[in-house]
């Protein structure tokens, strides 16, 4: 698990990547529940989900996930969250589009996931947030070095339109170049979001 301190912004954030995930499923449908319970009960369990659940093939690089998690937080010291939680607007910051709906749909958990982040972002440090993970996720905790080795690359040219960008076919035949040039492009899209919407 990676710790970030933002302290302009009064934050710490906390990042985990879990790999060979065996309860998707479950977690979707977990968040999905908590939604909509209500009192004591519906406020433990939100509390207990409160996370980022991101799907790692989407991920091009920590650089990547740390851009939209500033992005989020950023949004929330501004007061302009276009979404009603911190860590629905870091999915939110993910997609190049501005629908919620469809970046939940693509950067959030669902049940083909089998890599994912989660990410806590909190005003304090706090001790249990990986025991709160591990509670939660039926996989292996990774380093988030190992970010790209989930990355569907042609997963993520599609989402990003990126298909028939000239950049990539001038590094067509070099796929560590091809690469870095997605990220490139992923990172700097995910960090003008915020000023072109």
């Amino acid at each position: 698990m990676e710790t970030y301190r933002y302290p302009q912004f009064d934050a710490v954030v906390y990042a985990a990547k879990f790999k060979d995930v065996k309860n998707a499923e479950a977690l979707r449908s977990r968040i999905v529940k908590a939604a909509s319970l209500d009192g004591a009960e519906g406020e433990a369990e939100r509390d207990a989900i409160n996370f980022a659940f991101i799907e790692a093939k989407l991920i091009t690089s920590s650089l990547h996930l740390e851009t939209a998690i500033y992005q989020a937080l950023l949004s929330e010291s501004q007061g302009s969250l276009r979404t009603k939680t911190i860590h629905s607007e870091i999915i939110w910051a993910l997609n190049p589009t501005n629908n919620i709906s469809e970046a939940i749909k693509l950067f959030g958990v669902s049940s083909r996931t089998t890599d994912l982040i989660l990410v806590h972002a909190a005003t304090s440090d706090t001790c249990d947030v990986q025991q709160k993970m591990h509670n939660l996720v039926e996989g292996r905790l990774v380093p988030l070095s190992t970010i790209p080795d989930s990355t569907s690359w042609a997963d993520v040219k599609k989402h990003y339109k990126l298909n028939g960008e000239p950049a990539l076919k001038e590094v067509a035949n070099d796929g560590n170049r091809e690469r870095a040039v997605i990220d490139n492009i992923v990172v700097s899209t995910v960090a003008m979001k915020s000023v072109m919407t």
